[in-house]
């Protein structure tokens, strides 16, 4: 299983010569306010790929990156990849020739992206990548990645499901709802996830399976689970949206979620908010969607030529179910 710390070990950082280059190129002539671009006045201009719009999480991300490109005075080039590679990969080919500043994107999933990397890297184009790790052959293929590490949320997913257990008599029946196969986040959450899980004899990880990180698909695949295993007691669902379609299905069945059924998430939306104030979600670990800021403000060094590093990690933080009410209020997502 590839992990995305493996990803990144044998990076580098990029040298300013490459940013500078990258900086020299012609910029757009949309606009002459704003921010600037190799010492110009003219916009940054910005080719932006989206996975999707699979989630809430997704959502409040590409919020966050609209309205801080918005803010930043880029000119942002927009495409939403509806969960499917290849539409990236196209999407990154128009960017390429319509000559942008910079081009970022949050990978669907870690592999197959060589190719089209290079295309970017001949056309001195940087790539930041945000919310996702890519695996590549060339590490100099992207400058930096700005995101969390889902490994570490997987661990602190299980952490969080001790916590939950405490106390259960008899053997502990786990399910698990993973996100979109071949995904960073669900590769990396059920590795930090089984570390944890491994030490605990008495944890039994009856049934697994892709819910695709969706509320539809997170109902659907809980169904199934109950039908064939309707002992299940714990689940771990690696995004809020799939363990609120779980919870329909769980009602469905005639049990209770959060107490039939404890459950841990990962996001930390709103509605997992919601869902955790009124006990139906036992523990929530976060995984910050608003990563708009932090990536314009590593663009804008990227292009000035500035080192960065290779990894820039965003922080997150863990709630239970007595934090939930009191934390509410403040979600801004």
């Amino acid at each position: 299983m590839v992990s995305r710390r493996g990803f990144l070990s044998a990076a580098a950082a990029v040298t300013a010569g490459g940013a500078l280059a990258a900086c020299a190129k012609k910029t757009s002539s949309s606009g002459s306010s704003g921010g600037a671009s190799g010492g110009t006045n003219k916009k940054i201009v910005l080719g932006f790929s989206q996975v999707g719009a699979e989630s809430g999480w997704r959502t409040a991300n590409t919020k966050s990156i609209q309205e801080s490109a918005a803010a930043a005075g880029f000119d942002l080039k927009f495409s939403d990849a509806q969960q499917k590679q290849e539409n990236q990969i196209a999407a990154i080919r128009s960017f390429i020739q319509q000559k942008v500043d910079v081009i970022s994107f949050s990978p669907v999933v870690v592999t197959g992206w060589d190719t089209v990397l290079k295309e970017a890297k001949t056309a001195k184009i940087p790539v930041v990548l945000t919310d996702r790790a890519v695996q590549t052959s060339d590490p100099s293929l992207y400058v930096t990645l700005v995101g969390s590490d889902f490994h570490a949320e997987g661990v602190r997913a299980g952490h969080m499901m001790e916590k939950v257990l405490q106390g259960m008599s008899g053997p502990i029946k786990l399910a698990q709802l993973e996100g979109t196969t071949g995904s960073a986040p669900a590769i990396d959450r059920t590795k930090g996830f089984k570390e944890v899980m491994d030490t605990h004899p008495d944890w039994k990880l009856v049934v697994t399976q892709s819910g695709d990180f969706t509320r539809a698909g997170g109902k659907q695949v809980m169904q199934a689970f109950l039908q064939a295993h309707p002992d299940i007691n714990a689940l771990f669902a690696q995004n809020d949206d799939m363990g609120l379609g779980a919870i329909q299905s769980i009602e469905a069945a005639g049990k209770k979620p959060g107490t039939d059924i404890k459950i841990v998430t990962v996001d930390a939306v709103h509605d997992g908010f919601v869902a955790l104030s009124q006990g139906k979600f036992n523990g929530v670990c976060e995984c910050n969607p608003l990563l708009g800021p932090q990536l314009m403000d590593t663009i804008k060094q990227v292009l000035a030529g500035q080192t960065v590093d290779k990894w820039i990690v965003t922080k997150e933080r863990d709630f239970t179910q007595a934090e939930a009410a009191a934390e509410l209020p403040n979600r801004k997502y």
